[in-house]
């Protein structure tokens, strides 16, 4: 099955309106993962609707392209992609976060195959995506593996032992993509652990980087043109996002858990629908 071929401009069209969903989502529930599926929404978009192999009417094909969701705080925004794709009812928006049903706060392997592995446990979706790369590789199946990782994850020690068995197996099917916003649950991440510069330490591991503008559809699509085309390494995106993109009074703000009222949700509305 090929891959999709949306337009530069369809596909900010599906990141738009990833972005009300997300803002619906939270407004329900009064607090949550705004920020983060609101400057994320862009790199979802490009990835789901333009990037990834996939069968709406058959999850498990066994020659799908794997996403792995490494950052459980990209969730809502995660969600929103699988309904505006086709893989999920749009019930389940309906049902996020609510007692006994699978879309919780954080994605588990209890939505579905859709959901190639639980990591709430942050710094681990890496070392998952390199196994996977090295089985396809094995089994001989052209497969891709995307995994999106949080740059705060970078702290985790787990993530550069998986880069350095990457690079190592020179896995030219994996692609990981860093949303890069900045923000982690202590405040700006360069106040808590400097990472800069990520692209030159992963290509000391072995493997190819690129920088974008995580919020220009263009730049995204490009990059992973790019990534796909490229042999013999591992892949890095690192996708520089803004917190909030997409409305102006919430982009900037680093705020982990967002608090959003029903006044704001409906400001936040106005501005996504007026565009």
């Amino acid at each position: 099955m090929s891959r999709n071929t949306y337009s530069i401009p369809e596909l900010e069209q599906r990141a738009l309106a990833l972005r009300r969903h997300v803002v619906r989502m939270v407004a329900k529930v009064r607090i949550g993962y705004l920020q983060q599926g609101l400057g994320a929404a862009d790199l979802f978009a490009a990835l789901y609707f333009g990037e990834l192999r996939l069968k709406e009417d058959d999850p498990d094909w066994p020659a799908r392209d794997r996403c792995i969701l490494s950052t459980a705080h990209n969730t809502a925004v995660f969600y929103a992609t699988l309904v505006e794709r086709g893989l999920l009812p749009a019930t389940a928006l309906d049902q996020y976060t609510v007692d006994g049903a699978p879309y919780e706060v954080n994605a588990s392997e209890r939505v579905g195959s859709l959901v190639e592995a639980t990591c709430g446990s942050l710094g681990q979706g890496l070392s998952v995506a390199v196994g996977m790369a090295l089985s396809l590789r094995r089994r001989g199946l052209d497969s891709r593996v995307y995994v999106i990782l949080g740059d705060g994850e970078l702290q985790e020690g787990q993530v550069w032992e998986a880069a350095l068995s990457a690079g190592s197996f020179k896995l030219d099917n994996l692609c990981m993509i860093i949303d890069r916003n900045n923000m982690q649950v202590e405040g700006h991440t360069d106040q808590v652990v400097a990472m800069d510069p990520i692209g030159a330490k992963f290509e000391a591991f072995g493997w190819a980087s690129r920088d974008v503008d995580g919020n220009d559809m263009s730049q995204l699509v490009g990059a992973l043109d790019e990534a796909r085309a490229t042999r013999g390494k591992p892949q890095l995106i690192v996708a520089n996002t803004l917190a909030g993109a997409g409305v102006p009074f919430l982009e900037g703000q680093l705020s982990h858990l967002a608090r959003l009222t029903e006044e704001d949700a409906g400001r936040a509305l106005a501005v996504l629908e007026a565009v």
